[in-house]
């Protein structure tokens, strides 16, 4: 294999999982604290790619991309007070099935208001740019992604380890019930959680669809998928698991669409999880949970 078309193949691997590990943040907070897998996230990270399309033709980018970022934290917060907070007390299948109920909800409106026929997203200044890397060209995004990644995650460990919120949802996520009682605001801190993976999920889909600018109703179903994979891969729960898993995910599946067996790059992605977890169940960076009695 050529060096530069081997250099091509790791650039867009390293941006692609950088990407899927934004996604995959929101959905392992959620689960950390809820045990609840969101189905919804990945069709908030595809409605932030629509209003991001709508914004830009009647706004300037200045002012649509951080309009965008807030309209699509205010949408995780209504969805997490609208379809999960009622259910609070509920069995956990049945707000199981409100997430699927509001993935499905997302898809049909997206697909009312586009018509179902595909969206152009903006070319942002900046990050649609072209670079040359040791001989490669490439775009600006693909370098930007990895280091931003690193900034946010590092920001967010420092928001959980050394904040009252934080500390707050690490209580949560340790013991729901004991957290309650003693008179931690459960939810404002699952608020909280569900704001801090809409902003990500926001910030993952001015990157992500960079590189891919064709926007339909099922745009976030597959990266959405993906990173899931990655959060139960690196360990369902783990913030540094999800990055990780976000990571291998992303330079194994740009490995496979380079090669002759790019049909089955979703396939190969879900045999190197089948495998992990048959070795390791609770994932790269799980805890074995051990319930009391």
């Amino acid at each position: 294999m050529p060096v530069q078309y081997g250099i091509s193949i790791l650039l867009s691997g390293i941006s692609l999982g950088g990407q899927y590990a934004l996604i995959a943040i929101g959905y392992t907070m959620v689960y950390g604290i809820l045990r609840l897998i969101n189905f919804a996230h990945g069709d908030v990270f595809m409605v932030a790619g629509l209003m991001m399309v709508y914004l830009s033709a009647s706004l300037p980018l200045a002012a649509a991309i951080p309009l965008m970022i807030i309209l699509t934290v205010l949408l995780g917060f209504i969805i997490e007070r609208a379809a999960y907070k009622p259910l609070r007390t509920a069995p956990r299948m049945s707000v199981m099935i409100s997430a699927i109920g509001v993935s499905y909800l997302l898809q049909n409106l997206a697909t009312y208001v586009t018509g179902g026929l595909p969206q152009m997203y903006p070319a942002l200044p900046g990050l649609s740019n072209q670079l040359t890397i040791a001989g490669v060209s490439t775009k600006y995004v693909t370098v930007v992604t990895p280091v931003l990644v690193v900034l946010l995650v590092a920001a967010l460990t420092q928001l959980i380890n050394h904040t009252r919120i934080g500390m707050a949802m690490r209580a949560v996520s340790r013991d729901f019930e004991t957290a309650q009682l003693m008179g931690i605001r459960i939810n404002s801190v699952i608020s909280v959680t569900f704001i801090i993976g809409s902003l990500l999920a926001a910030i993952g889909s001015l990157l992500y669809f960079t590189n891919y600018q064709s926007i339909v109703p099922l745009s976030g179903s597959l990266p959405g998928l993906r990173a899931f994979v990655a959060a139960v891969f690196g360990g369902i729960g783990s913030i540094p698991g999800a990055v990780v898993g976000a990571f291998l995910i992303g330079i194994c599946e740009s490995i496979i669409k380079g090669s002759d067996w790019s049909v089955f790059s979703d396939a190969f992605t879900f045999a190197i999880l089948i495998v992990v977890l048959c070795v390791k169940p609770t994932g790269l960076f799980g805890e074995k949970v051990t319930d009391k009695v």
